[in-house]
């Protein structure tokens, strides 16, 4: 009579993702069939999982245990006792059913076992130096991303827009990636974005999902609201700063996300039509909304008409037919525009100022120095207090939050200051290129981009008797109120970037006297 039991084989590897330990399963079969042909071992079953066994609730292996407590007088081959249990409880089920016979044979090629008192001892002894390798590999993980923490170092995979760095064990802005990110929140603070819009965008430019589909709505926001981008790394809820390069300034990540708060519950519509310009005047006789509607002239062909939606009232105010609307605001980009000619005159003369602002050293250092110290020191002290239980943990996580990212826009200043203190040559810059923007879009038929210019450079847009109105800021206005005195650029563009060159002069007076009054290029009064 044959008395040998029939065994069944347990394979498993720690993680369930396949292209890691991807021949840890496929090693172990080989080596115990091997095991199981040289032994005269006969298999019944052969089980394989990838899951750890550092808490209980492996389903292939209870199927095993259910199977094997339903039998008697069964064996199991496993490469090792660190492959059927790493905790208490597994252990000792496996234990108990060698107590009870259910288990007779317990086979190993890397350890030996009997079904004797000193064999059950040397089986607990194995399964209690497995538990007692993952407790500790989890205090050395542990440990080891504290150390990181207090290094500064990004945990894991490096986000979009970053890579890992081997060396320096940290992650690094990737080359094209980061420039991505960077356009991606400048696009979206412009205003003139949605979060589907954008995904496109940046379809366009190459991101895509695994499917090779956009992004969804969820990645875009997640991906603008991502403070890793402005040097912060996250762990167990909070944040800390990082030794990584920001990739966006603080400044524009503050912009992204007022801009992302507001739409956080945006309104539904029904149905979309393509009417450029609604959502950016309003009637100036009673208040209202501009709205928009289809209609059909005399011909049998439709037309887009504007005309105030007497939400507050009645209204005098009478249609506009969106071709007129659109002139008439071309007409108004051209009295703000300057000719291609004076403003790349104008960004040469940017250029020379931008090499004399190098070199120049800015009184303000020092004082942003001691601020960057004082909100250093508020942040430790907001530590310690929250160890010695002085605070709530919300309250902690709210205050350190809002110090840190005050602390980030104190230490970007401190950037601009050591380049050289260029902010008001930027502004410039852009104030030059917005007058170069007037000018093309005063001859292009893109209503959607000549509305979102108008809403950047615009202030209080209206409609009143057909004609659109919007205020402008000072340096805007001394091009409009000058510009009938330009010659022509065909003949002398000097004397008109001469004329435009003394602006400049005069906004870096203004900036001298107020730095400011320049941040949103918004004056209450124009310059002199």
């Amino acid at each position: 009579m044959n008395t040998k039991p029939k065994y069944f084989l347990y394979a498993r590897k720690s993680t369930e993702e396949d292209d890691r330990q991807v021949m840890s399963i496929e090693a172990q079969l080989f080596e115990l069939r091997e095991y199981a042909r040289r032994e005269n071992l006969e298999i019944v079953s052969e089980y394989q999982e990838s899951r750890s066994a550092k808490t209980p609730g492996r389903p292939i292996f209870a199927e095993l245990m259910k199977r094997v407590e339903s039998m008697d007088g069964v064996g199991i081959l496993a490469w090792h006792p660190d492959r059927l249990a790493r905790n208490s409880i597994d252990g000792g089920r496996i234990i108990y059913a060698v107590d009870t016979r259910k288990i007779v044979s317990l086979r190993f090629p890397t350890f030996w076992f009997e079904p004797t008192p000193q064999g059950l001892f040397m089986l607990q002894v194995a399964f209690g130096q497995s538990k007692y390798y993952s407790d500790n590999l989890s205090e050395n993980i542990k440990r080891g991303v504290r150390q990181k923490l207090r290094r500064k170092e990004w945990l894991g995979p490096a986000p979009f827009g970053y890579q890992n760095n081997p060396r320096t064990r940290n992650i690094e802005p990737h080359p094209t990636e980061s420039r991505i990110v960077r356009v991606a929140f400048e696009e979206y603070a412009k205003g003139g974005h949605s979060l589907v819009s954008l995904s496109q965008f940046l379809f366009d430019l190459g991101v895509q999902s695994k499917h090779g589909t956009p992004l969804v709505r969820a990645s875009i926001k997640r991906m603008l609201s991502h403070r890793a981008y402005i040097g912060f790394l996250k762990h167990k809820g909070e944040w800390f700063e990082g030794s990584f390069d920001s990739i966006v300034s603080p400044v524009l990540f503050e912009a992204v996300q007022k801009i992302l708060q507001m739409r956080e519950r945006p309104r539904h519509r029904r149905a979309r039509h393509d009417f450029p310009f609604t959502g950016l005047f309003r009637c100036a006789e009673c208040g209202s909304m501009i709205s928009a509607q289809w209609a059909t002239g005399k011909s049998g062909i439709r037309y887009r008409y504007y005309r105030c939606s007497k939400k507050h009232g009645r209204c005098s105010q009478s249609y506009i037919q969106e071709s007129d609307l659109a002139d008439r605001i071309r007409i108004r980009l051209q009295a703000i525009s300057l000719p291609s000619r004076y403003t790349d005159y104008m960004t040469q003369v940017l250029q020379e100022w931008e090499r004399e602002e190098v070199s120049a050293s800015r009184s303000g250092v020092q004082n942003l120095s001691d601020k960057i110290q004082a909100a250093e020191e508020r942040v430790s002290k907001l530590v310690s207090a929250y160890l010695d239980g002085d605070i709530p943990k919300d309250a902690y996580l709210a205050e350190k939050d809002t110090s840190m990212r005050s602390l980030a826009a104190l230490r970007d200043n401190m950037k601009d200051f050591e380049r050289g203190g260029k902010q008001w040559v930027e502004l410039l810059r852009e104030w030059v290129l917005d007058l170069k923007q007037a000018d093309f879009l005063s001859s292009s038929d893109d209503l959607p981009a000549i509305k979102a210019f108008v809403r950047k450079i615009g202030t209080n847009p209206s409609v009143r008797d057909k004609s659109p109105r919007f205020s402008v800021s000072a340096p805007f206005d001394f091009v409009a109120q000058r510009r009938e005195f330009l010659p022509d650029p065909t003949l002398t563009p000097r004397s008109g970037a001469a004329l435009a060159e003394s602006e400049c002069i005069v906004l870096r007076r203004r900036w001298d006297s107020n730095p400011r009054c320049l941040a949103t290029r918004r004056f209450s009064r124009p310059l002199h």
